[in-house]
């Protein structure tokens, strides 16, 4: 069953991704303003009654800003964790929120989304993979590190979107005062070109047929550097760069495609081994959430969003 994909917004002024069939759709995310959603899917001539739910990823705002008013206005039910909507200023109605568990397929007409935890600077986080029969998509952004479940999903889809959030060197050289900078690079915060780059390259299955590049930073990339980067390694994938400003077009995701699977792509999705001069980049366990959780309960600010 083919699948429809568009990223409605990707940046940190909004993230918003439609993923469905020809009768049903979800969101992943709902970052901009209801008024400017409904733009963006008229635009696209997509319509919103085809929209059955939508699933919030973490509580930063560049993720929420729109839910409580568009979930309202459509009656949407609205997943979301326990920890999450605690820290959501933009909560939906309580007769609209639904919970989900890592790992537990959630099933919306023809339509089935899995979580699985990640690492990034929320409370509870969370990335998706939407599926019909046939064709898997996954949402992949706001990542601290490549983990073992990145790599497992990553490896299975037919397309994705991936977050390529900075340059290294212009986010080294740039404005951002020096604790913002560790915050965003130190294992918490997002994916450098090069990291979504390695994943892309080494993980690719021979199947992807598309993959949305997201979440750039306005200040710390440039789009055809990303562009430039993948294509280097897009062996047949459309690689798109999704805009922080404007919808994206839709892509239909028909499963059909084949090209050339990365050097170290299995049908498990598992890490290849790495070199004795690599150091192991850490999975997402329960040990590694623990620590997180506890280093948030003793900032004394809460956290809105990672960066402006």
């Amino acid at each position: 069953m083919t699948l429809y994909i568009a990223s409605l917004n990707s940046g940190s002024n909004g993230n918003c991704y439609y993923v469905g069939n020809e009768e049903e759709a979800v969101l992943i995310d709902a970052g901009l303003s209801c008024r400017e959603t409904e733009r963006r899917m008229r635009r696209l001539n997509l319509p919103l009654d085809r929209v059955k739910a939508i699933f919030v990823s973490h509580e930063h705002d560049d993720h929420i800003r729109g839910l409580e008013v568009l979930s309202h206005r459509y009656n949407l039910p609205v997943y979301i964790t326990a920890k999450t909507l605690e820290q959501c200023r933009f909560a939906p109605a309580a007769g609209l929120v639904r919970s989900f568990q890592a790992g537990n397929p959630i099933t919306i007409g023809a339509l089935t989304i899995t979580a699985f935890a990640k690492m990034h600077d929320a409370s509870d986080p969370y990335s998706f993979t939407v599926a019909s029969p046939s064709v898997r998509i996954g949402v992949f952004t706001d990542l601290g590190i490549v983990c073992d479940n990145l790599i497992r999903h990553f490896s299975q889809c037919h397309a994705a979107f991936l977050e390529a959030n900075y340059d290294e060197q212009l986010l080294e050289n740039g404005r951002y005062p020096w604790p913002l900078k560790n915050r965003i690079r130190g294992g918490q915060g997002h994916l450098s070109n090069r990291q979504a780059f390695e994943l892309f390259a080494e993980y690719r299955p021979a199947f992807m047929s598309h993959l949305l590049l997201a979440h750039l930073s306005q200040d710390n990339n440039r789009p055809e550097l990303v562009q430039g980067l993948f294509e280097q390694q897009a062996q047949g994938t459309d690689v798109i760069i999704a805009s922080r400003n404007n919808e994206s077009e839709i892509y239909a995701v028909e499963g059909s495609y084949r090209g050339t699977a990365g050097p170290a792509w299995t049908p498990q999705g598992i890490r290849k081994p790495k070199g004795d001069a690599d150091p192991p980049i850490p999975a997402v366990t329960m040990r590694n959430r623990r620590k997180l959780a506890a280093a948030n309960a003793r900032s004394a600010v809460t956290q809105i969003t990672l960066f402006e």
